[in-house]
């Protein structure tokens, strides 16, 4: 079963919503890497549940380490990181799976496993195991940091309001401010729209769409696999597992089937460290080509659809009278999902960087 990203650096995913824990492992880490936990607990307080016009659903979500640490450097052996679940509230979905919800994966998991799935909350498919995602993806910071790479992520937009690109903004200071911290968002100037779209969606009892920006720089010309190894099939391959992504731009993306060839490409110049592009410092050049990188930044965008729970009533199939009918689904969701999917696009970015990084022989 595909619950686990990487090759070197292999991260396995396991747990239930509403089941007793959720939590990964994670198998590769080199022998002596220190492991941060202020970083872990930077990690898991962002993508945390509970914040002001998002999910109420309260978790502690304290990482237990089980395994593969000693007096706080890894010992090479497989590092066991879980949370304890501790706010379920299961009535919420005494509905299933007689009313399978519209948008959501209970239908079709109800009928794969013969009806014995655990489907409340989202069973195995929900977005609580992107505490795992982010708990590994924390550690394998360090092993980028010491060779100068940075993996940097934002909200890029809520609806029709975008913020600045990274590349514009400050990428290395604390998010200080309330809002920029309760979003994930590193431009202060979009901040104050983004919230009175969200309090706006959520009071009308509905949801809206959202996208995150992911920003990796420092990577020397080189970094990644042939072909499904390459940086994007990599990333894209993470990037689309996260619940609700529906599509992922690198560089221009979309609007590159609109360009000319004179227009997309990048000539090579002589930099003062080497070859590099044209453009590479405005963040405008592309960071991969051939799936290996060009030393220039690499661009992301991830888009994630509305949430598809929302108090507004639906209508569904009922399976026991095969009638259509209403559902009202009830629970603790968030009207948006790019403000706490920013850590877990992070997070990948770091876990397959990480991995490729380990596979070129570049980290050590």
């Amino acid at each position: 079963m595909g619950m686990g990203i990487g090759e070197r650096f292999r991260v396995t995913l396991f747990g239930e919503s509403h089941g007793k824990c959720v939590g990964a492992l994670l198998e590769g880490m080199p022998v002596g890497t220190k492991i941060d936990s202020e970083i872990l607990a930077d990690f898991i307080s962002r993508r945390r549940p509970g914040k002001k016009g998002l999910s109420t659903r309260v978790e502690l979500d304290e990482c237990e380490v089980m395994s593969g640490i000693h007096e706080g450097l890894a010992t090479g052996w497989p590092i066991l990181l879980l949370t304890q679940n501790t706010d379920v509230r299961s009535k919420d979905y005494s509905f299933l799976p007689d009313q399978p919800r519209p948008g959501h994966a209970d239908m079709v998991e109800h009928i794969r496993s013969d009806g014995v799935s655990d489907l409340r909350g989202g069973g195995s498919q929900s977005a609580r195991l992107t505490f795992g995602i982010v708990a590994a993806g924390s550690q394998a910071k360090s092993l980028i940091n010491s060779v100068g790479w940075t993996c940097t992520a934002h909200l890029s937009s809520v609806g029709d309001v975008s913020a600045r690109p990274l590349i514009e903004l400050d990428r290395n200071s604390e998010l200080a401010e309330e809002g920029m911290m309760r979003l994930n968002c590193r431009d202060r100037e979009s901040i104050d729209q983004m919230i009175e779209m969200i309090e706006s969606i959520r009071m009308s009892q509905d949801s809206i769409g959202s996208s995150v920006e992911l920003l990796i720089e420092g990577l020397p010309i080189g970094v990644g696999e042939p072909w499904f190894d390459g940086i994007e099939p990599a990333l894209a391959r993470g990037l689309m597992a996260i619940p609700g992504a529906r599509a992922v731009e690198f560089s221009h993306g979309v609007k590159t089937s609109r360009m000319k060839g004179s227009e997309n490409n990048d000539p090579w110049i002589q930099g003062s460290d080497g070859p590099t592009l044209v453009n590479a410092a405005s963040g405008d050049a592309d960071g991969s080509l051939g799936g290996r990188s060009t030393s220039a930044p690499i661009r992301v965008r991830v888009h994630f659809k509305p949430p598809s729970s929302f108090s507004k009533e639906q209508t569904t199939l009922h399976l026991p009278s095969g009638e259509q009918r209403i559902l009202k689904v009830g629970g603790r969701h968030d009207p948006v999902l790019g403000p706490r999917a920013v850590p877990v696009v992070e997070a990948i970015g770091l876990l397959v960087i990480a991995d490729l990084g380990l596979m070129g022989g570049f980290i050590e």
